[in-house]
């Protein structure tokens, strides 16, 4: 499998949209790969439906197909999942960012003045994601572990919804969003307790509304936040990062190790919900290509591996998911 040395979430994420299908990777030496044929497992009651390469007016009949021939799923989620439950995604139908992309590592830890609008943000924002609930679509995807078409989870997604619905094997790519992490003497805060601290200190924002991203992340552009304060360690008073990975920062390699292995021994890959714009969840698709792996993707709207795909649905994931959950109980 493809080494994560060197690769960092985000760091591709700026080729224009219309290039990003064939761009050189982050890691990669060259465009691209073609989808290749696919070898067929050995079936006990082989399915007479072939699938054709990808196309975008594939059914729930395919993908019910695809799942009874290749039973065994990578799933992969993005942002796309949670936006039934209140969250909004990051992108648009075009994978076009809505608006600015998510502040880097770098401008965080760069300046007081950063941070100072990170933890504004966050403190307007992380409420939508707290309160959110699972959707259909996470609890037919419980469903199908349960049911043992989904050994392990990958999800680009911080909010923690994967679990509240009953997934029990979920690799969270990018960490989670309840937890922060004190960057000096490494204490572990709820991001609930943080929240407090933020409330008490900073009470102007108390009733303050506005946009919110998947991370949490509130648009405050207009506000001044000079006089805002940024919460510190309880413990010593260092400097406090949420448990998440930023934009330019370096996907755990244990985690990327255990998403590896969880392909490895897939039957293929199921895409829900995510444009795949950036290499840490794209990567696993090129992966996938490479083992002669087939890919299904449920999305609305273009996705990074739109060439590589055997099988695309654009649809709502909650209506695919919960259809095919009910289809596969009563194969």
């Amino acid at each position: 499998m493809a080494s994560a040395a060197g690769d960092t979430y985000g760091t591709d994420g700026a080729y224009p949209a219309k290039q990003i299908a064939h761009a050189p990777l982050n890691g990669d030496s060259g465009p691209t790969p073609k989808p290749q044929p696919y070898p067929v497992p050995v079936m006990t009651n082989p399915q007479p439906a072939h699938i054709e390469p990808f196309n975008e007016s594939h059914t729930l009949d395919d993908l019910h197909t695809f799942v009874q021939r290749y039973p065994r799923l990578f799933v992969l989620t993005g942002a796309g999942i949670s936006t039934d439950s209140g969250i909004p995604g990051y992108r648009d139908d075009n994978g076009e960012w809505k608006r600015s992309p998510p502040i880097t590592l770098q401008e965080f830890l760069g300046t007081a003045a950063m941070r100072r609008r990170y933890w504004a943000r966050s403190m307007v924002g992380w409420p939508v994601v707290a309160d959110a609930q699972p959707n259909a679509a996470h609890t037919a995807l419980a469903r199908l572990e349960a049911a043992g078409h989904v050994p392990t989870l990958v999800t680009q997604n911080v909010d923690g919804l994967h679990q509240r619905a009953g997934s029990r094997e979920v690799i969270e790519l990018h960490g989670g969003i309840d937890g922060v992490t004190c960057l000096d003497c490494g204490m572990q805060h709820s991001r609930a307790s943080i929240q407090q601290t933020l409330e008490a200190d900073n009470p102007t924002l108390l009733n303050v509304t506005a946009e919110t991203a998947a991370d949490g992340d509130a648009h405050l552009e207009w506000h001044d936040l000079d006089t805002f304060r940024i919460p510190a360690c309880t413990n010593c008073g260092g400097l406090l990062k949420p448990a998440v990975v930023f934009f330019g920062e370096s996907v755990p390699c244990e985690r990327v190790e255990a998403a590896s292995h969880a392909l490895d021994v897939a039957d293929a890959v199921l895409v829900v919900g995510s444009s795949l714009m950036v290499y840490s969840g794209y990567r696993f698709c090129v992966w996938a290509q490479k083992q002669g792996k087939p890919i299904v993707a449920i999305n609305l709207g273009r996705t990074r591996a739109d060439p590589l795909l055997s099988l695309k649905i654009a649809a709502p994931c909650a209506d695919t998911l919960t259809a095919l959950a009910g289809r596969l109980a009563l194969d």
